[in-house]
């Protein structure tokens, strides 16, 4: 049986200390952000001069048993649920002098229910010629593999550079069908400038060089995340449960709970790879826990 979040309730040392904090801001802001556009597939927004897009590129099904307590043992209740189904999503940013940029690219061809991203960027009017650059979370084949085609063609044609984490670098070369990029891998540190009001930020615990990107557009701020959430239904109300495949299940922990925390207080915007459909919410202090509010 498989189940969905919503059914479930209806190397270089990295260091997260006040990184993300102060990469996302410590200021409280008006959620000033409007939705343009909505599909099952595509979020269109706005805040000020940019906007904003978020992108299917389809599901993944996880065993439920890869949720995991704070003894870092899979959760009894969850795990007789057999399975558990993950939103894939990717997000697109333009503005003043920045165009072309994808945050993740999803799974392609790499699972069977993946690969639908070509379709929603038509959908959203993006077209893959225009993306420049895509700056991924880390190397997993669910964030990467959007890169090709069921057919192994290239899916963004301009593509000028891949944006990683220096320690991701190792991971995503030695995925083969991705070794063909190597000449436009950008190798990046926390708190480097990726683009213009996008900065990278580490978000250590899931997996090697795993970041996320901070996001000012003066309007709003955001933070662009790979696998910092897995299971929203539950994790919000308890951020210590974990994820079975984080490579320190610890880290990741401390990492989830300060993001909640600091997007709470700063009024930031978040936007997960696995976040249930539309991917892009707020977070709220609730009950000594966290709420999540989707877009």
């Amino acid at each position: 049986m498989s189940i969905t979040h919503e059914a479930l309730l209806c190397n270089r040392p990295i260091l997260i200390g006040d990184s993300v904090l102060a990469l996302i801001g410590n200021g409280r802001l008006r959620y000033s952000m409007i939705v343009t556009f909505r599909s099952d597939n595509v979020l269109g927004c706005t805040t000020g001069a940019w906007r904003v897009w978020s992108l299917s590129d389809g599901y993944i099904e996880m065993p439920a048993d890869l949720l995991h307590g704070p003894r870092n043992k899979p959760v009894p209740q969850v795990a007789q649920a057999g399975a558990l189904r993950l939103s894939v999503n990717c997000f697109a940013l333009a503005g003043p002098g920045v165009d072309g940029i994808l945050i993740d690219s999803g799974g392609g061809g790499w699972a069977s229910t993946t690969g639908r991203l070509e379709r929603t960027l038509a959908e959203a009017s993006i077209d893959p010629a225009s993306i420049t650059v895509l700056a991924l979370t880390h190397a997993h084949q669910d964030h990467v593999y959007g890169l090709l085609t069921r057919d192994d063609r290239v899916l963004f044609p301009n593509l000028k550079a891949i944006v990683i984490a220096e320690e991701a670098v190792e991971s995503f070369l030695a995925e083969t069908d991705l070794a063909r990029f190597r000449s436009i891998l950008k190798p990046v540190r926390n708190g480097d400038q990726v683009a213009k009001r996008l900065r990278a930020v580490a978000l250590p615990g899931h997996a090697p060089g795993h970041i996320g990107y901070a996001f000012d557009t003066n309007e709003a701020r955001f933070l662009f995340f790979g696998d910092i959430v897995h299971v929203p239904a539950l994790q919000f109300g308890n951020p210590a449960l974990s994820w079975g495949y984080d490579d320190d299940q610890a880290i990741a922990r401390a990492t989830r709970q300060k993001v909640f925390r600091d997007a709470a207080e700063a009024g930031t915007w978040i936007a997960g790879a696995h976040l249930g459909w539309p991917g892009i919410g707020r977070v709220m202090r609730e009950d000594g826990a966290y709420g999540y509010e989707p877009a």
